[in-house]
Parts: structure tokens; C-alpha cells; sequence
């Protein structure tokens, strides 16, 4: 049995990147890119006006001539003389000559002419060429998440293609004779299944939309046969429960007979302590506690920081915060404890019903109060460790 700090150091060890892939802008929402991303342009390309209203050459001059008119698409090569200036719209180009616009709203004008009655200051609503971003900057560095903001961006200077992490492929073991599945008529002795459905919810929070979910019964010959297809075409196999000592647990001895390597088995913590974390080639394998809330916690500890590391996060570990505890907390486990929280502002909760197999209380907390295995106590007040959620 090993550490929190020493399972953690253990996985990250071992979660490579992934293989990259060529993949057109439009599909890469949720990507991380494999490389940095270099500005082709100058954005905005030309000088634009920024609001609807009248270019010209500032001056001591209020009264000028209408030469022309610029709107947002079009070009228009007009030299303007000091005493002239041109109908212009917002986003449209901002002649060489010209360099402030006045809105609309402070000109009087007819047909031929217009009179500032508000001066703005010289420069005005006027965007300089490059304002967001000169050509050769760049504009990403490598291992940045791919947001519908970013995805945009890359759009607007005219990249269509980005080279980025491939997902994972994941699988998701389901063993227990007791399980059936929502939706059936719930027979006695009969329980249903909870965690593959929990757990399919938990990778779309990265970007993982699609995982393969397979169920076994609980007999070392089905769950061998299974593991060895999976394991042949998954990047990640997450197993759900079969993993403790019971009489009916045989997820250890099936993966060592398919060749798995063991990295560890079992963590000094309570909940989650029986979880296997092994590889074979590139595969990773998490064979997680049947317990819903057991299998929930060590997913954000372990797996979901593994996965961010394989598509190219390039902080896979959530930002912990630190809050005024409500009330007193006792360890005497000797294991470093994952309570299920509320916190605000200032302070945090430790939520009723912190049993493993207990979904109700995960439901409505926020983060995992972090108790390590060397404290026994904290008193109300103290300030403790949080993991949002």
C-alpha cells in the first residue's frame, strides 16, 4: 500500500502524451494543441474605424467636406486633403490620410458637408493595424486548451488547420452479478448500475464525449476474456469495482494474467484505498473501487489527471483552494481522508453522508476536503486544503 503523493507521482510517470493529429479548426473545440500557433497576419490587417461616424485629419478645423464613403468590406483608395473627410462605418477601412473618426452622434451634417460640434482627440476611434495581434506573434503556445473564444480567434486569421493531441480511446469495465441496468424492473438482491453511466458523465468534462462500456459477471474466466480485447484497442480502461479481496473479485488476477504491469495496488486513503493502477504497452489501466462514491473520488484524484496529461493539459491538476473550516474533523485512520465539501468564500463544510458507497452527498458538494494521513485533527477555524469539483 502506497501514499496519495507517491500513487500521483506514480501515474503521472506513466501517462505519455498522446500521438498527434492534423485536425481542422472547425472540429478542434476541446483539443489541446500540440504546438504553438504562429500569427500568419497582421489582426486587424488594416487600420478600422471603430464606430459608425466621419474620418479625417484632426485639426483646429470643425467644418469639412464629404469626399467619399468607406463601409466595412469595401476599399477605397481616397487621398484626403486637410479639409476634407469621408462618411466611414464600423470595421470599415480607415484612409492613409485620415487618422481620428468622429461618431456620428457628435456631427451635424448634410450631403456635401459636416460640422464637429464634440472635437475627439486626435487618434480616436480609430484601430490600429496588428492592435490584436502582429503577423509572426504568437498566437498560442503549445499545450493551450482549444476554447470556442480560441477557436474563433484562430478563425479570424484565417487558420483552418491545427495540429493537436489525439483523444484517448476509453473503455469502461463494468463487473458485479448484482447490476442491472436503469430502466429494467429492480429485482430483489438486485442493485442498479450506476458507475459506468457516472463515470462516462465525468470524462465529457473533458472533452472525452464518446467511452466504450462493457459488463462482465463476476467469474475470473469472463472478466479475463474481456480485459484481453479491451486492452488490445483502449488507450484507458477504467474498471468498475472486483478490485478488493472479496471471494467474487477477480479484476487483479485477470489483468496480471493478460499481461498487465502493476505500477501499485491500493492507497493509504479512505475512501478509494482498493485501486489498481497498471499498463500494458500504452494502455493505462484503472481498476477503480465498486463503490459509487469510492470510484468518483479516485477518478478526480487519478484518473482525470492522467487523461489531461495524455491530451496535453499543460496543468492537469485542479488549483486547490484553502478555506475556514465549520467544524472539527478527527483522523484517527491513519489514512489520508477525502471528505466530500461545501465551501463559500470563507468557509467550508463537511457534508453528512460520507460513506463510499453514498451518492447523495457528492451530488450537492463542491470540492473534496483534503485531510493528510499524518493529521489527526483540525479544529474548528483552522484553515484545510480543498480539491474543487
Amino acid at each position: 500500500m502506497i501514499k496519495v503523493e507517491q500513487a500521483i507521482e506514480i501515474i503521472e510517470a506513466n501517462s505519455k502524451k498522446m500521438p498527434t493529429k492534423l485536425i481542422s479548426v472547425r472540429k478542434a473545440l476541446g483539443y489541446v494543441l500540440a504546438e504553438k500557433i504562429i500569427s500568419p497576419i497582421n489582426m486587424p490587417p488594416f487600420r478600422q474605424s471603430v464606430m459608425d461616424g466621419y474620418a479625417f485629419t484632426h485639426s483646429i478645423r470643425h467644418q469639412y467636406d464629404i469626399v467619399g464613403i468607406s463601409q466595412a468590406g469595401d476599399y477605397s483608395n481616397i487621398k484626403l486633403k486637410s479639409t476634407e473627410a469621408i462618411r466611414i462605418f464600423t470595421g470599415a477601412f480607415v484612409p492613409d490620410d485620415a487618422d481620428t473618426v468622429v461618431m456620428q452622434e457628435d456631427v451635424m451634417a448634410n450631403k456635401d458637408s459636416i460640422l464637429i460640434a464634440a472635437m475627439p482627440e486626435k487618434l480616436s476611434n480609430v484601430r490600429p493595424k496588428g492592435e490584436q495581434i502582429a503577423k509572426d506573434d504568437i498566437v498560442f503556445e503549445a499545450n493551450t486548451l482549444l476554447t470556442p473564444a480560441a477557436i474563433g480567434f484562430l478563425a479570424s486569421l484565417g487558420i483552418t488547420e491545427v495540429e493537436v493531441y489525439k483523444k484517448p480511446k476509453v473503455a469502461i469495465l463494468v463487473t458485479g452479478n448484482e447490476l442491472i441496468q436503469p430502466g429494467k424492473k429492480l429485482k430483489k438482491g438486485k442493485i442498479f448500475e450506476s458507475n459506468s453511466i457516472m463515470l462516462e458523465a465525468a470524462l465529457q468534462t473533458i472533452g472525452i464525449q464518446k467511452a466504450k462500456v462493457y459488463r462482465v459477471k463476476d467469474n475470473l474466466k469472463a472478466t479475463k476474456k474481456a480485459l484481453k480485447g479491451i486492452l488490445k484497442k483502449y488507450d484507458i480502461v477504467l474498471i468498475s469495482g472486483g478490485i478488493s479481496v472479496g471471494d467474487y473479485d477477480f479484476v487483479k488476477e485477470a489483468l496480471l494474467q493478460n499481461e498487465v504491469k502493476e505500477l501499485f495496488y491500493k492507497i493509504n486513503q479512505k475512501p478509494g484505498k482498493p485501486m489498481f493502477f497498471g499498463s500494458k504497452n500504452d494502455t493505462l489501466i484503472f481498476a477503480l473501487p465498486g463503490n459509487p462514491a469510492s470510484s468518483l473520488t479516485n477518478f478526480y484524484i487519478y484518473v482525470l489527471p492522467a487523461i489531461k496529461n495524455r491530451i496535453g493539459f499543460s496543468e492537469i491538476h485542479k488549483t486547490k483552494v484553502v478555506r475556514k473550516l465549520n467544524s472539527e474533523i478527527k483522523n484517527d485512520t491513519g489514512k489520508t481522508l477525502f471528505l466530500k465539501a461545501k465551501y463559500d468564500e470563507t468557509n467550508v463544510t463537511v457534508l453528512n453522508g460520507q460513506s463510499s458507497a453514498m451518492l447523495n452527498t457528492f451530488a450537492v458538494a463542491n470540492s473534496l476536503l483534503i485531510v493528510p494521513e499524518n493529521i489527526k485533527e483540525y479544529k474548528k477555524g483552522q484553515l484545510v486544503t480543498l480539491l474543487p469539483i
